[in-house]
C-alpha cells in the first residue's frame, strides 16, 4: 500500500516540527526518513502511525484518508527504538499480544494464533526462545521479537523508529541485512527513521532527507549520494572536503591552494566540495590543481586506508580525508608529517548563496 503525505504541518506550541511536508511513499518499498535530531522525522513517522495528529494536512493510505483515524483502525505495525516488549510476558506471548487484542470479529482462534506465533518465531530464527522473557534476551533478539510482534497482525504498513539505534555496530549490521532480506521476501511497505547515513543508504529503496521540519531531498540511495541537491545534504551524507575562496580567471584560490574550475570564470565567493573518493593523492602538484597538505594521520583499518590531511599554506576549518587503496599505500608508504598534494577528479561548486551545486570534472 502506498502512502501519500499532503501538505502536512505540525506545531507543538510555538515550535513548528513539520512545515508543509508533501511526500509519496511507494507501495512495497523500504523508505528511510533520514536527518539529524530535531529534523521532524520521528514526528512524521508518528503522524503516519496515528500516534500524533497533524495540525493540518492529510495522510492517505492508498486512496483512503486516514488523517483522523485512530491507531487501531490504520492496520499499521510499529517497532519502537527500545522494543517496548512486555517484561512479564514470554517471547511467544509478546508476539501473540497483538492478535489476542484484536476485536472479537477479527480475532483468530487460539490454534491459529499459536500457528502464527510458531511461524513468526521461525521467520525471526528464534524458535527455541519461545518461553524466555525479554530480560533473558540480547538486544538483537529483542529487536527481532519486536519486529515479529509488529508483523503478527499482518499490517498493511510497517513503521520503525530508529530500529537499530540501541544495538552495537556488529549486531546492527547483521540485523540490517536480515531486515532487508525479510522485506525482499514479503514486500510490505516500510518506513524507518534513522540518523545513520550508512544505514539509510544501505537498507532503503528511497531516502527522504529532512532538516528543520522540511524535506531537503527525496531520491534513491545511489542518486542521492551521487547528486546531493543542497549544501545540507552534502554536509550530512558523510565526510566532505571543502575549499573556499574566490574564482578569478577560471581558478579558485585560497592562500597557496588553487584549483582550476572548468566552466566558471568569475565568482567572488565560492565553495568547492570534494568527497574523499573523488580525489587522488600525489607527491607533486598537478596541472589542474595545487592543493598542498601535510599528512596528519593514517588509518589502515577497513577496506581502504584513510589519510587525514592538514592544509599547508592555506586555511581550512576542517581536516581533509582521502581514501587510498592498501596497494597504493604499500607502494607509496606515506608517513605522518609528509607533504603531499590533492588532485581532484569530480567536484561540486557552490557560488554565493546558491543551494544547488554545479558539478565540475577534471579530465
Amino acid at each position: 500500500m502506498n502512502i501519500k503525505i499532503d501538505r502536512l504541518n505540525k506545531s507543538f506550541g510555538s515550535f513548528r516540527a513539520l512545515r508543509d511536508v508533501s511526500l509519496e511513499i511507494p507501495d512495497g518499498k523500504l523508505t528511510a526518513l533520514l536527518g539529524p535530531s530535531g529534523s521532524g522525522k520521528t514526528t512524521l513517522l508518528r503522524i503516519i502511525a496515528g500516534l500524533e495528529t497533524a495540525t493540518d494536512g492529510r495522510v492517505l493510505f492508498g486512496d483512503r484518508d486516514v488523517s483522523r483515524l485512530p491507531v487501531k483502525e490504520r492496520n499499521v505495525g510499529f517497532v519502537f527504538q527500545h522494543y517496548a516488549l512486555f517484561r512479564h510476558m514470554t517471547v511467544a506471548q509478546n508476539i501473540a499480544f497483538g492478535l489476542e487484542s484484536l476485536p472479537r470479529a477479527r480475532r483468530p482462534d487460539k490454534a491459529e494464533i499459536r500457528k502464527t506465533v510458531t511461524r513468526l518465531l521461525e521467520m525471526i530464527q528464534l524458535p527455541e526462545l519461545a518461553r524466555r522473557y525479554p530480560a533473558q534476551l540480547s538486544g538483537g533478539q529483542k529487536q527481532r521479537v519486536a519486529l515479529a510482534r509488529a508483523l503478527a497482525t499482518r499490517p498493511d504498513i510497517l513503521l520503525l523508529d530508529e530500529p537499530f539505534g540501541a544495538l552495537d555496530a556488529r549486531v546492527r549490521k547483521d540485523l540490517r541485512r536480515w531486515l532487508r532480506s525479510l522485506h525482499d521476501e514479503f514486500h510490505f511497505t516500510s518506513v524507518f527513521v534513522t540518523h545513520d547515513q550508512e544505514e539509510a543508504l544501505e537498507l532503503s529503496d528511497q531516502v527522504v532527507v529532512m532538516s528543520q521540519g522540511q524535506i531537503e531531498q527525496v531520491d534513491s540511495p545511489t542518486r542521492l549520494y551521487a547528486n546531493p541537491a543542497s549544501r545540507f545534504v552534502f554536509d550530512f551524507l558523510g565526510h566532505v572536503n571543502i575549499i573556499s575562496g574566490a574564482v578569478s580567471g577560471g581558478w579558485l584560490q585560497q592562500g597557496d591552494a588553487r584549483v582550476r574550475v572548468p566552466g566558471v570564470e568569475e565568482a567572488p565567493d565560492a565553495q568547492l566540495y570534494l568527497r574523499p573518493h573523488e580525489v587522488r593523492l600525489q607527491v607533486e602538484p598537478g596541472e589542474q590543481a595545487s592543493l598542498p597538505f601535510i599528512i596528519d594521520a593514517i588509518n589502515l583499518i577497513g577496506a581502504e586506508v584513510r589519510v587525514e590531511l592538514k592544509p599547508d599554506g592555506w586555511e581550512c576549518d576542517d581536516i581533509w580525508e582521502v581514501g587510498i587503496s592498501h596497494g597504493e599505500f604499500s607502494r607509496w608508504q606515506p608517513e605522518r608529517g609528509d607533504r603531499c598534494f590533492v588532485s581532484p577528479e569530480i567536484g561540486h561548486l557552490f557560488r554565493g548563496s546558491e543551494t544547488r551545486p554545479q558539478t565540475v570534472t577534471w579530465s
